[in-house]
């Protein structure tokens, strides 16, 4: 067997606001999570021979980092600035393509799919300047259906949690996890890299190096391929990764990097996962059933956890509506002069759909509805109402 490549990727997320209002009321707590994002390049400085990690920031956390207002705000806590200046360092760090506000795609209308991505994509392509090959699913909420989308968009790859993929044929269980495979809907396909739900559980919690590697080397020994074994968690949640001392980079990935770079890990080293299919491709079809990863609620399979209620259903009932009726409004706006305010609206309509919204059971859903009553107002000006 080949060496085992480790795939590392971690989800940064704040929704619109969020740390702003942290601030305002819980200054301590958007220390923590300001410290922990710019931690992460902090931390890899000097190990640029070994050290590769994969990130995926959401449209609302970049819009609040590049915002000028919002980065004379926190000077003297993170300079914002030259956070994201660091998260170029493509020596280091690939980022993931997303979605704008965050959303569970196969939640919510299919044609505002599109414009979420889209939106990413703008400001994304205008901080990084970068194509972006590998495409993260907020809450890795994945259904087939976006298989189109994302295909035509040109991203190579998708990454999905290992309890929704199912193998087309005869497929071992190492096979299944541990290599890139092909998802196909309709005539498009894309290349599916497996979330290992285990391992990632482990890297949220808070593990060792020695255990780490012992547990890689048993869960592949009997691969006859070069194994991609893939991690992924929030990377600005808990405090694995906001304590200032004892945390994930210093005391699990840092003596990782230390490990293989005096060869003593096992066969086990960092990759990104555009590097590991350049050089071994992906084999096998699967199918991908339509689910999220594991909450500590939920373990992802019907989105449960955005949907349990009757409050979070009606409320994703009520963005489906009024989806539709910018749709039908467009047009006529525009004819009569008021497309900025349908603009206005649909903007409102897409950061309603953020997760965050119906991640909190019913904690949350009034952010919604709040969003859509200005849908609603703005579509009425638009009319003439």
């Amino acid at each position: 067997m080949a060496g085992i490549g480790f795939a590392l990727a971690l989800n940064l997320h704040q929704p619109s606001g969020n740390l702003e209002q942290l601030l305002a009321n819980e200054e301590w707590e958007a220390k923590e999570i300001l410290w922990a994002m710019d931690r992460i390049p902090r931390s890899l400085w000097g190990y640029e021979d070994v050290a590769r990690v994969h990130l995926a920031l959401s449209g609302t956390l970049l819009e609040t980092l590049s915002s000028p207002a919002f980065q004379e705000r926190v000077y003297g806590i993170v300079d914002c600035g030259k956070l994201l200046w660091h998260l170029q360092n493509t020596a280091v760090l690939s980022i993931f393509g997303s979605a704008y506000y965050h959303p569970v795609l196969p939640l919510i209308p299919p044609e505002d799919r599109l414009a979420q991505v889209q939106r990413w994509q703008g400001l994304g392509g205008h901080l990084f300047r970068r194509s972006f090959t590998g495409f993260w699913p907020p809450e890795m909420g994945f259904t087939a259906e976006l298989i189109p989308l994302l295909a035509a968009l040109g991203y190579r790859y998708v990454v999905v949690d290992s309890n929704h993929v199912e193998p087309v044929g005869a497929m071992s269980w190492e096979e299944l996890r541990y290599r890139p495979h092909v998802a196909r809907f309709g005539s498009s396909e894309i290349i599916v890299v497996v979330r290992d739900r285990d391992l990632s559980n482990a890297q949220e919690s808070g593990m060792e190096v020695e255990w780490f590697l012992g547990e890689v080397a048993a869960r592949t020994q009997h691969c006859d391929f070069p194994p991609l074994v893939t991690t992924c968690t929030d990377g600005d949640n808990g405090g694995w990764f906001r304590n200032t001392g004892h945390n994930f980079w210093t005391a699990f990935y840092q003596p990782l990097l230390e490990r293989v770079r005096r060869g003593e890990s096992h066969d086990v080293a960092p990759t990104f996962i555009d590097d590991y299919l350049d050089r071994y491709g992906a084999h096998g079809e699967v199918t991908i059933r339509t689910g999220a990863w594991n909450t500590g609620w939920h373990h992802g399979t019907g989105f449960v956890q955005w949907t349990g209620s009757a409050a979070q259903r009606d409320a994703l009932a009520r963005v489906s509506e009024l989806s539709r009726a910018v749709r039908a409004t467009r047009a006529s706006a525009v004819d009569a002069g008021r497309g900025h305010l349908v603009d206005e609206a649909y903007s409102r309509l897409l950061r309603a759909e953020t997760s965050c919204n119906f991640f909190w059971g019913e904690d949350w859903v009034g952010r919604c509805h709040e969003d859509l009553d200005s849908v609603a107002h703005h579509l009425a000006l638009a009319t003439g109402g």
